[in-house]
């Protein structure tokens, strides 16, 4: 079970870290884990709260510079985790900082699948967070609520919970109306969309839309998702079987890898003609020869775009770069080594690489959610 536990859940109002409210977030969400699973689940932190403790810390005042930011992140961090090694103790704990990169890049994402599957083998209880110290706009996530969407994927989650200040998705802001609404279950994650607001405290950088994005993701491969509020006591009440928050249910299960490979950002697009469409929809392999054109710069790796006429058919890791597979679009296999000077594969892109699309997702225009293959 992943728990990702918001900067609000944390903190209070100055944004210096509250221990007891972190001791309460450790007990309920141990106690949900082991409520989860007869004899207990193995359990993940995703925890946010390094920037804002940072700069109580060093008296710094918003707005900052990046520099700033990621030296707020570098010693907030420290201070944030001397407490959740306290709140959990004497169960060890484990620091993990990931990178974009990390969950991004195939090997990265391998080597700290390892890395965190060996700690819960061990018994600790990792407590993750994005490197913020090195991080740039560019090479971000952006928030912890993605951040544990992703954690979700490298574990193998059964569920992710999302802790928050608001208890749930409402059907209109319950800050402005009293006579808003709690959605109990979620089915259809785009049917609610709509309904995704700003940021509800600014100590954090995460509002529901981040949280609806996140279980899009997770969702697609199967994790249930679940956002709640009351911080350690909201914990502790799901545990015990109360109605609170907002269940996003797993309608189907997607082979991690697939997921994975559905939600990687796209470098370009390559469009397909009718025949390869079909081919890729009865599992099988994209070749060159059903490419009609090739859009955007990306090599060997890269995911990529996969469309006919106007509908995203899937995404995949391509075998050829842009250059390459411009000039051998709409040939036979046979005829790649005489244009290239050699040929490495016969596919495009192969099918275990491949993750597709169904109509009713394209139609939502984000493609964060993807059908197994």
């Amino acid at each position: 079970m992943v728990v990702k536990v918001g900067t609000s859940s944390l903190t209070d109002d100055a944004g210096h870290i509250e221990p007891d409210r972190v001791a309460a977030v450790a007990s309920g969400a141990l106690a949900l884990a082991g409520a989860g699973a007869g004899s207990g689940a193995k359990l993940v932190i995703v925890s946010s709260g390094a920037g804002a403790a940072g700069r109580e810390r060093l008296g710094l005042r918003l707005p900052l510079t990046l520099p700033e930011k990621q030296a707020a992140a570098a010693v907030g961090q420290v201070l944030l985790m001397q407490v959740w090694r306290e709140a959990f103790a004497p169960v060890a704990v484990a620091q993990v900082l990931l990178s974009a990169g990390d969950v991004q890049e195939r090997e990265r994402y391998v080597n700290a699948k390892n890395a965190l599957e060996a700690a819960l083998a061990l018994g600790a209880v990792p407590v993750i967070n994005e490197n913020d110290s090195v991080a740039t706009a560019e090479i971000k996530l952006g928030d912890n609520d993605t951040l544990s969407a992703w954690v979700s994927y490298l574990v193998g989650a059964d569920a992710l919970v999302i802790l928050t200040d608001v208890d749930g998705l409402y059907d209109s802001d319950p800050h402005l109306s009293q006579a808003a609404r709690r959605i109990g279950v979620v089915s259809d994650i785009e049917s609610v969309s709509h309904l995704a607001g700003s940021a509800g405290s600014d100590r954090g950088t995460g509002g529901m839309a981040t949280k609806l994005r996140a279980a899009r993701i997770a969702t697609a491969a199967g994790i249930e998702t679940i956002v709640v509020g009351g911080g350690g006591d909201g914990l502790a009440a799901l545990a015990r079987g109360e109605d609170r928050g907002t269940r996003f249910l797993a309608t189907r299960h997607v082979p991690a890898r697939k997921a994975w490979i559905g939600n990687q950002p796209r470098r370009g697009v390559v469009t397909i003609d009718a025949g390869a469409a079909a081919a890729l929809g009865s599992g099988k392999s994209l070749l060159p020869k059903g490419i009609v054109r090739v859009d955007g710069a990306f090599t060997f790796g890269d995911a990529v775009e996969i469309r006919f006429e106007d509908r995203l058919v899937a995404v995949g890791l391509t075998n050829y770069g842009s250059a390459a597979l411009g000039r051998i679009a709409g040939l036979h296999t046979s005829r790649i080594a005489a244009v290239l000077g050699a040929k490495d594969y016969d596919e495009a892109v192969h099918r275990d690489n491949l993750a597709l699309v169904d109509a009713a997702e394209d139609r939502a225009g984000a493609g964060d959610s993807i059908g197994a293959t």
